[in-house]
């Protein structure tokens, strides 16, 4: 694949990001412009410097960049300029087609970047939306039924409604793969290949990714075309105003010192990542056990769930977030200190990511992981990759002593909550049922030898009312009702639906003298039919 680099370097001639000083260089759109001051972007990022003029003479661009260096500025300037500049024919009946599509691997990644567009575009009239999963397709088939020019969207939701035809790809001019080598660990290349084949061929594409593995460059190989190639800020290279940290400890350990440098350090804002969905949600439990609140944020947490925990941690409302590596890229939240490696990620370019939460728009951060003796092959990972020796800290001397999290409430919203007795824990019956109404029985396990429900001869002796008697409902089929004998409901509202045997062993028990061998004469199943008379019952 012929390559032309766009990177500066010495030795590499590079005629586009020498005279990008500021946006007002470029040949931008007046509300492109205006938008640009009104949020307070003057001097493009080096991603920016590199990518913007060349998108914007039409060519395809292949960049490598990690997150938080500016990217979504990159392509969405280009982008929303070509859409200014080739507006559609509007003679033609229906919605507007989208002309832009962008894919992005996770939910949050596609909101945050769909905002962007929203910022930068707030002066075109251009509309945009963002697809993904994990909330209902109400809002979002609405958005496309009305019709929009942009889409942001994640490959699995979109494949889903492109198979219910509420998506029309046919009229796309750009085509923006965001965080390529993420899609890629999370299983998308099918659907990518499947939603380039619906895109047209006359388009411009341009694709994103913090690494550049032999996947990535055979999937730019069958999308791009003639592409021009940028790179700053290797995944090996952390930003280098954020200070590193280590603590060697044991996994019994790690829950008090998190708790310990949560609360006797200076953290303003934290994000804590763990290794495992479960682990997030009982770290966060043990956190706030010892006073300190926290939210969490994983694949099993709904949209709304993970958007209102996003929204708090935003707002300082909780100033610790603990999540999975689903926040690791494309979460951008300012004001953020701390980082914190609860669990060492088990893919070295994560813990870049990860750490690259903090440390943003020139600010500094610091990074602090805590690794068990399982995990020192995970460190050694991290730092060939970065070059790089983390330094040791000491432990602290006294470290708090927190209590395990009880197992009921450890498992509280894990599991089904089971319905108990409503009136204190359910009688021990023993015998035949009795007392004045022998259709109503107790709640509990069902003795062998009962007789019949009036007291009528049984196998069984008699059994007295203990407890609280609860009738059914009579009026639905099968409901407990007065007068029930020989094992025969004595109206349209009795009998059993549930057709397991009640009764004496022998099968012995007054009324009608019907009932089967090991039925007894409680109250055997009886289909109740309607519009025939019931069989009286025994005296």
């Amino acid at each position: 694949m012929p390559v032309r680099n766009g990177q500066c370097t010495d030795g590499v001639r590079c005629h586009w990001s020498i005279c990008l000083q500021n946006f007002d260089t470029l040949s931008l759109p007046a509300p492109i412009l205006k938008a640009l001051k009104d949020i307070g972007y003057d001097t493009p990022t080096p991603i920016q410097a590199q990518a913007i003029p060349p998108a914007l003479e039409g060519h395809d661009v292949l960049g490598s960049a990690q997150t938080g260096t500016g990217k979504s500025a990159a392509f969405a300037i280009p982008t929303l300029s070509r859409l200014l500049a080739h507006k559609p024919d509007k003679r033609g009946r229906g919605p507007v087609k989208p002309r832009a599509l962008i894919l992005s691997p996770t939910r949050e990644l596609a909101a945050q970047i769909q905002a962007s567009f929203a910022n930068y575009g707030r002066h075109t009239g251009l509309r945009q939306t963002a697809i993904f999963g994990g909330v209902s397709q109400f809002h979002q088939v609405k958005a496309l039924n009305r019709g929009v020019e942009i889409i942001v969207a994640t490959p699995g939701r979109l494949m889903d409604l492109m198979q219910q035809g509420y998506v029309d790809l046919s009229k796309i001019e750009v085509f923006i793969l965001d965080e390529a080598d993420r899609m890629l660990d999370m299983g998308f290349i099918d659907p990518i290949r499947k939603i380039a084949s619906k895109v047209p061929k006359e388009r411009q594409t341009l694709l994103f990714s913090a690494t550049m593995p032999k996947e990535i460059m055979h999937l730019a190989n069958s999308l791009l075309t003639d592409p021009v190639r940028v790179a700053v800020d290797p995944v090996a290279s952390a930003a280098p105003k954020i200070e590193q940290g280590l603590y060697f400890v044991s996994r019994q350990q790690k829950p008090a010192l998190m708790q310990h440098l949560l609360t006797e350090t200076d953290v303003e804002r934290a994000i804590v990542f763990t290794k495992t969905k479960h682990g997030a949600d009982k770290l966060a439990k043990v956190l706030g056990r010892g006073g300190v609140m926290s939210s969490t944020i994983h694949g099993n947490k709904s949209q709304n769930q993970r958007k209102l925990a996003l929204e708090m941690f935003r707002s300082g409302k909780s100033r610790v977030l603990v999540a999975t590596d689903v926040a690791a890229r494309g979460l951008d939240v300012d004001g953020i200190t701390h980082v914190y490696n609860y669990d060492l990620p088990m893919e070295a370019e994560a813990y870049v990511h990860r750490i690259g939460r903090t440390g943003r728009a020139g600010k500094t951060g610091i990074a602090i992981s805590l690794c068990d003796k399982s995990e020192r092959g995970l460190l050694r990972s991290i730092e060939r990759l970065t070059s790089n020796r983390i330094d040791a800290i000491d432990l602290p001397e006294a470290l708090p002593k927190l209590e395990p999290v009880p197992a009921d409430e450890r498992d509280r919203d894990e599991r089904p909550q089971q319905r108990g007795p409503r009136n204190g824990p359910r009688p021990q019956r023993s015998g035949e049922r009795g007392g004045p109404r022998g259709g109503q029985r107790s709640r509990g396990p069902r003795s062998e030898g009962s007789g019949s429900s009036d007291g009528s001869a049984g196998s069984g002796s008699s059994r007295p009312s203990s407890g609280p008697k609860r009738r059914r409902n009579p009026g639905r089929p099968g409901g407990f009702g007065e007068g029930q004998t020989g094992g025969k409901p004595a109206s349209r509202s009795g009998g059993r639906p549930s057709g397991r045997p009640s009764g004496g062993a022998n099968g012995s028990g007054g009324g009608s003298g019907d009932t089967k061998p090991g039925q007894g004469a409680g109250k055997p199943f009886r289909k109740n039919t309607r519009g025939k008379s019931m069989p009286k019952s025994a005296s």
